[in-house]
């Protein structure tokens, strides 16, 4: 108790040392809301399935060259991957008939862009009239185009057991460069080199940084729609042979899907995983057709059979090579990739076919002994085959796509969007992923994660029933025919609802949500089936008191099966801004009977760092991140993290334990504009 005590005395002392930080930052300027706050709002819904760390990467790049709405192709507007593809015709249809918007405002008056959406949209606009030098040329782009380098490092101030124990090949700190010369959203080249903690640098079988990344993109050029050399990403489609574009968890990803056309991104992020290299390349053939080409040939970790056959039994991992494990699995296998994808639109009516083509240059040998591992993907080569199709018109919606792959099996995903009124529109979704299916790049709508063994529908309606008020609420049903993992038996099904009510007035917004899943596990002797109940509340609230930006959010959790889990999460954030420096705080109290009612929370970080962390247990985490804007030119960022657990003494396990109650972070970023 008495141990107890101190630790919540320490952790006292340490806030009101941040609140005295914040009031000094005597402000005079109204607040402003960040995009990341308003994408946070959209990623709530997630929990787990929050969004990876590519994603936040993509739209902090495009927040940072924001389009002219008024002279915005449709091309520019599929950038975006939060905007579907009867929002994008809403905006444009908007558009040519009041001939220009006049302010953000507007946003709100499209039927089809929730209250969220907007907002999100207009941190990735501009309103005014199309800039003179936006035309392509070497002239052009030496005069106008633009550098950014950005470097960061995290310190931790603590030892984990595998430097400690001398287990981790490298040193403590974690890093990276990234180095960008880009001119409006027509020409982008970028450099990315990484370095996690514990990762050796320049040695070992490191020459230098663990992770580096090169790209070049190249967008409207004559009939050259878009081209991208060195790593990249791709969708077509709804994603059932092709998608390694953009996650955002099940409820985002449905935005992106569906769409007419394809995406040929390139890969900026520091994720190792989840990307082609080579080139892929769009062409317009003719005002109704489009193709896509692309080749890849890139490294991957493969995770070694334990047989000394030389097969691998996954692909990827976690991305980490710290330990000599880890480093024997690093780049140990080749993958090739090639395909297309060729589609014709006109008239609000599109159909595709596309083809993949995928070899390995070891055996993939998964553990088919392990029942929910019977049919995972398995062999040398695989191939798949797409056809996907679309129909929009007015208030109507329908996409879809079928497809097959080198076992012969099927797939298919159809999706309906219909707006009944100006308030209110109505989506569903129908899904068949055949047990047998694989596709090593295939990511589209599902319940369990994987474009294999589901059969679903899923119900959702958007509903604004007032200028201040909206509701959001779906309905999920998934039917899986082979045992999953933790299952033991064919035949479970599960259950996903889920309810959002949005009020918002001026510079106030409050929200509240529940969800409910219900899922089949395998009991404790593993004789029988039994029903996972898991029920998350939340209610938060955003506004602005004077100089003040503060953000209250209580969340409530309960998990059960055969026992019950509870957990609760009280979180405050506040912001102020001063000329220039910028400062803010967040304070999080958690206490969870177990990490089956774990709690999430979103915290504030540096530029291309996004941070939803969960926490279980009893603690108290809290956060200051500072920002100095000296000139238009140079920025630095820090940010100091610390959590402390009142009912532990250890954090963690295996070389990551850390032989403490509580853990601090330190994040140091400069970035340079030219």
């Amino acid at each position: 108790m008495n141990t107890k005590m101190y630790a919540m005395k320490r952790s006292i002392g340490r806030i009101a040392i941040v609140i005295g930080l914040l009031i000094a930052t005597d402000a005079r300027a109204q607040q402003e809301q960040r995009w990341e706050d308003c994408y946070e709002e959209l990623m709530s819904t997630e929990g787990s399935e929050a969004s990876e760390p590519m994603d936040y990467e993509l739209l902090s790049r495009l927040a940072s060259h924001p389009f002219n709405i008024n002279t915005a192709t449709k091309e520019d507007l599929e950038q975006l991957p939060f905007l579907n593809d009867q929002q994008i015709a809403d905006i444009m249809e908007y558009v040519y008939k009041y001939r220009a918007l006049q302010s953000v405002g507007e946003l709100y008056m499209i039927p089809s862009l929730g209250n969220a959406c907007a907002r999100l949209l207009s941190y990735f606009i501009v309103i005014g009239e199309p800039e003179e030098h936006n035309r392509l040329s070497w002239r052009n782009m030496l005069r106008y185009g633009k550098h950014k380098v950005v470097g960061t490092v995290g310190i931790p101030t603590y030892r984990s057991k595998g430097f400690s124990e001398g287990k981790y090949l490298g040193g403590p700190l974690k890093h990276w460069l990234r180095y960008t010369f880009d001119y409006t959203d027509r020409f982008e080249l970028g450099l990315v080199a990484a370095q996690d903690a514990g990762e050796p640098f320049f040695s070992g079988r490191n020459r230098g940084y663990d992770y580096a990344s090169f790209y070049l993109m190249l967008r409207g050029r004559g009939s050259l729609k878009a081209l991208v050399v060195g790593r990249y990403r791709l969708r077509f489609g709804m994603g059932l042979v092709m998608n390694c574009d953009f996650g955002f968890g099940k409820q985002m990803l449905l935005q992106s899907l569906g769409r007419s056309s394809a995406a040929v991104r390139p890969h900026s992020s520091r994720s190792e995983s989840n990307y082609l290299q080579g080139a892929a390349a769009t062409f317009k053939l003719s005002k109704a057709i489009e193709t896509t080409l692309f080749m890849s040939y890139r490294s991957v970790d493969g995770m070694l059979r334990t047989d000394g056959s030389g097969a691998i039994s996954a692909i990827g991992g976690s991305g980490y090579h710290r330990t000599e494990t880890e480093m024997q699995h690093k780049h140990n296998t080749f993958q090739s990739a090639a395909g297309g994808n060729l589609r014709y639109f006109k008239n609000g009516f599109h159909v595709g076919g596309t083809v993949v083509y995928t070899a390995l240059s070891r055996e993939l040998r998964p553990d088919t002994g392990r029942i929910y591992k019977r049919w995972a993907a398995e062999g040398t080569h695989f191939y798949n085959i797409g056809l996907n199709y679309g129909y929009m018109r007015g208030r109507y919606c329908f996409s879809g796509e079928a497809a097959t792959d080198n076992r012969q099996a099927l797939s298919t995903i159809n999706r309906l969007d219909l707006r009944l009124t100006s308030a209110v529109s109505v989506m569903a979704i129908q899904r068949y992923y055949a047990y047998k299916y694989n596709g090593l790049f295939a990511r589209s709508f599902s319940e369990a994660g994987a474009v294999q063994d589901e059969s679903g529908l899923y119900l959702g309606m958007n509903w604004k029933l007032g200028r201040r008020l909206s509701a959001f609420v779906y309905a999920d049903y998934a039917y899986f025919a082979w045992p999953k993992y933790r299952q033991s038996f064919a035949g479970t099904h599960a259950w996903d609802g889920f309810l959002q009510l949005d009020y918002q007035h001026k510079d106030f917004l409050l929200t509240a949500q529940y969800r409910l899943r219900r899922r089949q596990r395998d009991n404790k002797d593993k004789s029988a089936l039994m029903e996972r109940n898991e029920q998350r509340g939340r209610i938060k609230a955003a506004y602005h008191l004077g100089a003040w930006q503060l953000r209250t959010q209580a969340d409530l959790s309960y998990a059960h099966q055969q026992v019950s889990s509870v957990g609760y999460l009280v979180a405050q954030s506040l912001l102020r801004h001063y000329k220039w420096l910028t400062a803010s705080a967040s304070f999080d109290y958690f206490h969870t009977q177990g990490y089956d009612s774990r709690v999430y929370v979103y915290e504030r970080g540096t530029l291309y760092d996004f941070s939803f962390p969960c926490f279980f247990g009893h603690g108290i985490r809290y956060s200051c991140n500072m920002r100095a804007d000296l000139g238009s030119h140079f920025t630095l960022i820090g940010k100091v993290g610390t959590t402390d657990y009142f009912d532990r003494s250890v954090i963690g396990s295996g070389n990551q334990q850390i032989n403490h109650s509580s853990r601090t972070d330190i994040q140091l970023q400069a970035i340079v504009k030219l």
